[in-house]
């Protein structure tokens, strides 16, 4: 114990006396007179290098300790300022704070005297409504991320870390909770199963969550650090910088975006993270610009709308871009002011309905008698001859401003199911008003259509206004009802770049599990990546030794069991056209077809190698030619497969096999009436069989009918239709390939001397 009373002493003299010594500049390599961006570019650099999990050098946790502090202090103007002048910084900086709070990003290892010195309090009765539970988090929380971020902490009771960042902590909250940022406190003694879903497994761990995408984060605690990984949550461009160089164009975009126009006038050069928030959470309704007042290219801008610098000012714009609807300023713009500002403009004057979200919220369901809502929607094309009409209706709206009306319109070739809703199906050749009434969210309304439909003209003006003031007078004006469809998404991007979003996503996900050993995440997707590289290069493995000799040289048979003259017969037969069922693409590009013949009928059928199949052509001498031509073209395709051979055999030379062959099978195939020479004489040729020398079986494919008379006293052998016998063997071929042909048994195989049997594979 007094070992360690005096290792405490001795720490806590030693951080007084570097910090006496302490020179933030020299820390971080830079001059007194460095940039901001210098500085940054420094600190990035230096935090890298020195970060203790990926630095395991002893000193490496004092040395990260000192830059984020070091950083802490330039890159605020007023510390920075203060250190210039006396050497030290104010008191009321936290300045302690910073070297504790710091260690929260290493979770193993905090310096003794912390752990000694500062002891486990109760928590503030303020966090109480900060706590999230599984069931809040997941029906409140996770959709709210989607208009606004989260700032997440997880921490636990005993966890000493927690409680050094807790300065930090409280002064982050007051300064983002104003300016919009959700905050939240995950216990992880309690709510482990929501600790779990966060992906957070110690304590303290600071999460980041917008749009459903949890982001932890990695950096010291300090408070810029904090603010910049909220900035850095937010979506890239989310506020369009303006100049006198682009502003037209951004104003101009309300047609294509169909959203109004807000322009920000301001005096800091980027656009501060205020309106960055408020942006996001009306991203879907209002486009956003910002203009740096202090800037050079923005005079004309200022001129031309009179800005006055001495505020910030935003501007609303809507179908007019020479005037802005709506302006307000103040020299401290509050989130609430902003909301308000947004929330009153955030349609057009004449939105066109392109989604389902922007058709409830133009034109809710009704729900009260006083909060009924009256939707009055022209029908219109996008092309140039419906412009006029267009313009006309907008005028028109812009004219009657009352609560109770909302106007909008729609394209028909993009609405389909909507207009054909509202017309019974009735194609539109001129522009037409329908006046409408949601009733139910399940699409049920009430409408009637304006008589005459609309061209423009002030008698069409008239018809129009006379029957909205009847409506008003009579609700039961609408006399229709009709069941609505969900509308389409027309800004929905293409699947393509969907895709493509979410691959990015998934890519800095992983990219950040692997830069901060985030290895409890990361062990699915590389559980993942390591089976697809098994299966990838299982594949190529047992393709590369299921071809043995494949590509060595075969040494040559000896001549005297070489086939002789018309034993062995070679097609070549050149072919593009290949099966979707081969199991591995050809070689060659021809057909090897061997002749049985009594030199190769032992080593082809007899004593075939187990798994090996032999296709066996049946042909005459006639139909030699064309059959064989036909054959290799069916079965090219096949010819790459190692466990399949090709013959054929010559039924004028060996008459008696086949009527021997069929008599051993257990399903007699020809009737019991005919006589050895009946069967001799019958025609064979076109017939294939898949002979299993192995296992003593085959399946037989039987010739396609070409219209010859086998018993015909013509001797038309070789007819022009002999080669369309086997117009069906590919699909029998693919059959047999699957396994699902009706297999024949032989107890032994025939030879081919007349019809006796091969005695010698009895065994």
């Amino acid at each position: 114990m007094l070992w360690q009373w005096q290792k405490g002493i001795i720490l806590i003299g030693h951080l007084g006396e570097t910090t006496a010594e302490y020179d933030p500049y020299k820390i971080l390599g830079v001059s007194r007179s460095a940039s901001q961006a210098e500085i940054k570019k420094a600190y990035k650099n230096l935090a890298k290098e020195w970060h203790p999990d990926k630095n395991k050098d002893p000193a490496a946790e004092d040395m990260f300790i000192k830059i984020s502090k070091s950083y802490e202090i330039l890159s605020n103007e007023e510390r920075r300022s203060n250190f210039d002048r006396y050497g030290q910084m104010d008191e009321n900086q936290h300045t302690g704070h910073s070297q504790h709070h710091s260690y929260h990003g290493f979770h193993n290892s905090f310096f003794f005297d912390e752990s000694f010195f500062h002891f486990q309090r109760s928590r503030d009765f303020a966090d109480s409504k900060y706590l999230f539970h599984h069931a809040q988090f997941t029906s409140e929380v996770l959709p709210d991320s989607f208009k606004r971020p989260y700032l997440i902490k997880v921490t636990s009771e005993w966890c000493f870390a927690c409680v050094h960042i807790e300065p930090v902590w409280k002064e982050v909250v007051q300064e983002l909770e104003p300016l919009g940022v959700g905050i939240g406190i995950v216990d992880l003694g309690y709510e482990r199963r929501l600790a779990s879903h966060l992906g957070a497994h110690r304590a303290p761990s600071i999460i980041g969550l917008v749009k459903g995408r949890v982001t932890f984060f990695h950096q010291a605690v300090v408070r810029e650090h904090l603010r910049q990984f909220v900035e850095d949550l937010l979506p890239t461009k989310l506020v369009e910088k303006i100049t006198d160089d682009n502003y037209v164009s951004f104003l101009a975009g309300w047609q294509s975006e169909n959203k109004p126009s807000v322009i920000i006038f301001d005096q800091p050069p980027v656009a501060p993270l205020l309106y960055k928030l408020t942006a996001f959470s009306f991203r879907d309704f209002v486009r956003f610009g910002y203009v740096d007042q202090a800037g050079k290219h923005s005079t004309r801008l200022l001129k031309q709308f009179n800005v006055n610098t001495y505020a910030p000012t935003m501007m609303l714009f809507k179908e007019d871009t020479e005037k802005p609807v709506d302006i307000i300023q103040a020299r401290g713009m509050k989130r609430q002011i902003l909301d308000e500002f947004v929330s009153n403009n955030k349609f057009l004057q004449v939105p066109r309905l392109v989604n389902q979200q922007l058709f409830d919220e133009l034109c809710p369901v009704k729900q009260f008698h006083r909060r009924r809502k009256y939707c009055v929607l022209l029908i219109t094309g996008d092309n140039q001859d419906f412009s006029t009409g267009n313009k006309a209706f907008l005028d028109f709206a812009s004219a009657n401003k009352k609560e109770v009306l909302r106007f909008a319109y729609v394209y028909q070739h993009h609405q389909q199911p909507l207009c054909q809703a509202l017309l019974h199906n009735q194609a539109v050749l001129s522009p037409q008003v329908v006046i409408l009434e949601r009733r139910s969210q399940a699409g049920k309304a009430l409408y009637r259509s304006v008589s005459g439909g609309w061209n423009g003209s002030e008698e069409d003006k008239y018809r129009l206004h006379e029957q909205l003031e009847l409506l008003q007078k009579d609700p039961t004006y609408l006399s229709s009802d009709a069941t609505l469809p969900e509308l389409n998404n027309e800004m929905a991007p293409i699947f393509i770049i969907q895709w493509m979003n979410a691959a990015y996503d998934y890519i800095l996900q992983v990219y950040d599990d692997l830069l901060y050993s985030n290895w409890r995440e990361m062990m699915p997707i590389l559980s993942l990546i390591f089976s697809a590289l098994f299966i990838l290069f299982g594949t190529v493995i047992i393709q590369a030794f299921s071809e043995p000799g494949e590509s060595k040289p075969q040494k040559p048979k000896p001549k005297e069991q070489m086939p002789q003259s018309d034993d062995m017969a070679k097609v070549h037969f050149l072919s593009h056209v290949s099966h979707l069922l081969c199991s591995r693409p050809p070689r060659k590009d021809f057909v090897e077809v061997t002749e049985l013949t009594d030199v190769t009928y032992t080593s082809n059928l007899v004593k075939l190698r187990p798994g090996h199949i032999n296709i066996v052509l049946v042909l005459t001498n006639a139909s030699k030619t064309a059959l064989l031509r036909k054959f290799a073209k069916e079965v090219f395709s096949f010819s790459g497969t190692q466990t399949l051979h090709f013959s054929f055999l010559n039924a004028d030379k060996h008459r008696h096999w086949m009527p021997s062959l069929l008599r051993l099978t257990s399903d007699t195939m020809q009737g019991s009436g005919h006589s050895d020479e009946d069967e001799s004489t019958l025609d064979y040729s076109g017939h294939v069989l898949a002979l299993n020398g192995y296992k003593k079986y085959f399946c037989l494919f039987k010739p396609v009918f070409t219209g010859d008379d086998p018993d015909s006293s013509s001797k038309r052998a070789m007819s022009i239709e002999v080669h369309h016998k086997l117009d069906r063997l590919g699909l029998w071929m693919e059959r047999l390939m699957e396994g699902t042909l009706p297999r024949l048994w032989v107890p032994v195989w025939p030879s081919l001397n007349e019809s006796t049997i091969n005695s010698s594979t009895e065994s």
